[in-house]
């Protein structure tokens, strides 16, 4: 039997293909050489990319034989991974390899603009020496406040706690006591900006949590603030960050990612006390090899046909064809799940009910779990570590099965205990033929609304006239009304109403619906592919 053929269409350092080692005939191509990149496809069984690689829809279809698209680092920009999920191709990426990378350069960013170091350095190599002109801070005894506390803003601080800072931290999906293990105060985002001498953001970008620093947070900075985000580019709103600046609200700020990228002709490049640099997180030698190795491990677990822990799109290994659309679907449930949590998580049950619980489920929660924690940690969630993210956060994680299903076919939901001791469930279903995903049950409510891209989520007392005045003022804002469908237990009381629009809904449009209707709840949910 000839080998199978692993493309290698970037320099990868020798350990790589060490790690795929001598069961494959490997092949290697620029990948940038468009031609030689699809003529060398044809034969490829996987191929091993960095960021100069395109792997799109028209590439993708030149490897009639692909089974894996594995990137070397941690993000996807240049892989269609709609495409490859189409196509029925693994892709896979090094999530974890530049987590102390990260870290690292966010605290570098932190103590540069402590100590002015990029402009002292500018003034010196200009001929001058001004040293009362760079005067810094010390982080000794100062507050530093952190956005986020997944991987990377747990190891920012491990570390920021040897200079003698006290920590304070913003993330509404950790416990407390998880919070006080660290070391860290958990506090409000507007306490965190009024208390913090420095700010350091390791959240991911959401819907939620786009420009989720801004004018109104600014204001509230002391203005010897200094604000550093290597997370996501968007978390802070640029445009008022460069305000804050300019007016001197804040003293000073060091960005690693940025909106559009690379940022040209942004406002950032010619703004006061502000120190960037192109991206960096991950631009070490030792996080570049690591994800070379763990994407070459990934490989070798694909093409035997194995679980691969790191694949983005599909779960791979033996999993029953019953069992297969259910990933998708309980992924996006636990998005569903997460984005309606209002406190963090005590214990999670993924139940599973119906004939395909006569199969191996076992990957439906990790599904499950990675589309819970994949909305609200700072890294990116894969099979292997959505358990273990629970556990850092002392969520308590059992999966229920249950061969009876009395109305579907089989019946997937999550179930959770909130810190707060309230109770939160989301259930699903595929019907028909082409296994359409349903959301059919919230909380107690039975519904049946096609999953979409733009859910909101709406919980009010029922009388007459609620569903005109929300409906006129999604209508004034030219959001369209695509699906809606209202659950009650009793004329009068709560009422539960789902829509699905077409477009994402504004949170200033959302707060005016809230107080129309008099809403408890009034949720957008933007479901991503993950």
């Amino acid at each position: 039997m000839p080998k199978p053929v692993v493309l290698l269409a970037e320099t990868l350092s020798p350990a790589t293909v060490d790690a795929l080692g001598p069961d494959f005939d490997i092949r290697h191509v620029d990948g940038t050489d468009r031609p030689a990149l699809l003529a060398a496809l044809a034969e490829a069984h996987a191929v091993l990319i960095r960021s100069a690689t395109q792997m799109d829809a028209e590439a993708i279809a030149a490897g009639p034989q692909l089974k894996v698209i594995a990137r070397a680092g941690v993000g996807l920009d240049n892989v269609d991974v709609k495409a490859a999920t189409t196509a029925g191709v693994m892709v896979v990426n090094a999530p974890t390899s530049n987590v102390i990378s990260a870290a690292e350069l966010a605290i570098t960013h932190l103590l540069a603009l402590a100590r002015h170091l990029p402009a002292a350095d500018a003034s010196m190599k200009d001929g001058q020496w001004k040293r009362s002109a760079f005067t810094g801070a010390e982080l000794y005894e100062k507050t530093v406040g952190i956005v986020g506390l997944g991987r990377i803003g747990t190891l920012v601080a491990e570390r920021l706690a040897g200079f003698g800072v006290e920590l304070i931290g913003y993330d509404p999906f950790v416990p407390p006591a998880r919070a006080q293990q660290l070391g860290v105060q958990l506090v409000t985002l507007d306490e965190l900006m009024q208390r913090s001498d420095f700010i350091t953001i390791h959240i991911p970008k959401t819907p939620e949590t786009t420009n989720l620093i801004g004018a109104e947070q600014f204001a509230l900075a002391k203005p010897t603030l200094r604000i550093v985000n290597a997370s996501r580019g968007g978390i802070i709103d640029e445009d008022a960050l460069v305000t804050a600046l300019t007016e001197g609200q804040i003293a000073g700020a060091g960005l690693d990612v940025f909106v559009s990228e690379p940022p040209t002709g942004s406002p950032l490049l010619g703004a006061p006390r502000i120190q960037l640099t192109p991206h960096l997180g991950a631009s070490t030698d030792e996080a570049q090899e690591k994800a070379g190795v763990s994407v070459a491990k990934s490989v070798r677990l694909a093409l035997d046909g194995e679980l691969v822990p790191d694949a983005v799109n599909v779960a791979g290994g033996v999993i029953d064809p019953s069992v297969r659309p259910g990933i998708p679907l309980m992924e996006k449930l636990g998005q569903v799940f997460a984005a309606l949590a209002d406190h963090s998580f005590a214990a999670i049950d993924v139940e599973v009910r119906g004939e395909i619980v006569a199969h191996d489920v076992g990957v439906l929660k990790l599904a499950a779990l990675k589309g819970v924690f994949g909305r609200i940690s700072s890294e990116q969630v894969s099979y292997v570590n959505a358990p273990l993210l629970a556990e850092q956060r002392g969520v308590t994680v059992r999966l229920v099965t249950d061969a009876v299903s009395d109305e579907y076919r089989n019946l997937l939901t999550i179930r959770g205990t909130l810190a707060d001791g309230s109770q939160l469930s989301v259930s699903g279903t595929l019907v028909g033929a082409k296994q359409v995903q349903k959301i059919v049950e919230i909380n107690g409510y039975d519904v049946e609304v096609p999953m979409a891209e733009h859910l909101i989520v709406m919980l009010y007392t029922d009388r007459p006239g609620i569903v005109a005045v929300y409906g006129k003022e999604f209508g004034d804002a030219a959001i369209n009304i695509a699906g809606m469908q209202i659950a009650r237990h009793t004329a009068g009381g709560p009422a539960l109403s789902v829509l699905t629009v077409d477009s994402r809904v504004p949170d200033d449009l959302l707060e005016r619906v809230r107080v129309a209707i008099d809403a408890d709840v009034v949720q957008a949910i933007t479901i991503v592919e993950q």
